[in-house]
């Protein structure tokens, strides 16, 4: 048999990435995981941020080099970690988002109702695991926390791991976000492993202060800006209508995979063939869709998806508190005065609320390890903590509403 010639990929973020495994390779070069470079890693975030049209295929090797990296340090610094693990950890981070369904985030639960991608992802890889001959259950094991290592989850799946480390640092990038820029290497290089937690040396302090405060502003204006918030809300009323009016036989175009799904309201993810089926499905089945629903019969989808097709989206306010009961009313007076029919009123008018936990120090909380190898937790050593709202969970509200005249 012909020796596979493993590549070197040439990232625009960290410059060069080697594949050093077989299995990596044949892993990479699976359908299921090509299947990743047509889901967009920031959803919608292009009709904000032009330059945001990056993929989870990306990222995905982004973060199998971090964890390259992570592995290399720890090894330097005693901890043993043999080449299965150091394969099985790669494959388990290569792994971890390939149950991302179409524009990613801005899909969750859409598709399958519901349905976390972090479920779908940990089904797939159960089938993988299949197909290439069981070599993946170490990294299932990694990947769903059953392993005895535990650092090993934590550098997966953490309040700092390389997951995290990858999309904040790319996701700059492609935005111009500069702010969300973070030092990656800097962190690893200070990690560590104690009592098989991971922790950062003190040394590092100042680096992990710069990844929380980086998150929060990504958080608060890239990944929650107001107008990617408005995009992804109509994404998902859009598909509720076409799935209502589907269910209720009302013959819709479609791509066949797409309305496979839109006409099932309970689906088995148990079952490999959905799940298999589910792979088919990306970006282009959604685009494809609103592109011709933009001329179909229900005008509640034709406004819908004309509006996401040409970037004519509803009116957004962003409050502190709720908005009351009288003030949404306001709005929807104006629009019977212009002329809009109730039927179109009421799905274009609504409310909701979005929250986000920058840092959640009674889950998995950050460890800082200072030179006596004593652990704290990060938020008992950063003067960030004092008198700020870094670990509280801070919720803001939204009201949507066509624009008045």
């Amino acid at each position: 048999m012909k020796a596979h010639k493993l590549p070197i990929l040439n990232d625009p973020i960290y410059g060069f990435i080697s594949i050093d495994s077989v299995l990596i390779f044949d892993l990479i070069a699976h359908p299921y995981f090509q299947r990743l470079r047509r889901i967009s890693q920031m959803g919608l975030s292009s009709l904000v941020f032009p330059g945001a049209r990056h993929s989870r295929f990306e990222h995905a090797l982004g973060a199998m080099h971090l964890m390259t990296k992570a592995i290399g340090v720890l090894k330097q610094k005693g901890i043993q970690i043999s080449e299965d693990e150091a394969e099985a950890l790669k494959i388990a981070i290569l792994l971890h988002d390939i149950g991302h369904g179409p524009f990613s985030h801005a899909m969750e639960e859409s598709i399958i109702l519901g349905v976390h991608h972090e479920t779908l992802s940990i089904g797939l890889m159960r089938i993988l695991n299949n197909k290439f001959s069981n070599k993946l259950s170490l990294a299932i094991e990694i990947y769903s926390n059953s392993y005895s290592r535990k650092f090993m989850y934590q550098l997966v799946s953490s309040q700092l791991d390389v997951d995290r480390l990858d999309y904040l640092k790319r996701d700059s990038f492609y935005t111009g976000a500069l702010e969300g820029n973070i030092n990656s290497e800097r962190i690893l290089s200070m990690i560590n492993v104690i009592d098989d937690e991971l922790v950062v040396e003190e040394n590092g302090l100042f680096s992990v202060e710069k990844f929380v405060l980086a998150r929060r502003m990504m958080y608060w204006q890239v990944y929650l800006h107001k107008t990617s918030l408005n995009a992804e809300l109509l994404l998902e009323k859009t598909l509720s209508r076409a799935r209502l009016l589907i269910q209720n036989k009302i013959s819709l175009p479609t791509t066949p995979i797409l309305g496979y799904f839109l006409k099932r309201s309970n689906i088995d993810i148990k079952n490999p063939l959905l799940l298999d089926k589910f792979t088919l499905l990306d970006d282009i089945d959604i685009l494809a869709t609103l592109k011709q629903w933009q001329f179909c019969e229900d005008e509640v989808l034709v406004h819908f998806s004309r509006r996401i097709l040409n970037r004519d989206l509803l009116k957004i306010k962003i409050a502190d508190k709720p908005f009351e009961d009288k003030h949404i009313e306001r709005k929807k007076e104006k629009l019977r005065k212009m002329g809009w029919s109730k039927d179109l009123i009421d799905p274009f008018v609504f409310k909701g609320a979005i929250s986000n936990q920058i840092y959640a120090p009674k889950k998995n909380a950050i460890r800082i390890m200072n030179k006596k190898n004593q652990v704290k937790s990060f938020e008992n050593v950063s003067n960030l903590f004092v008198g700020d709202s870094l670990q509280g969970k801070e919720t803001k509200y939204y009201l949507c509403y066509p624009k008045l005249k």
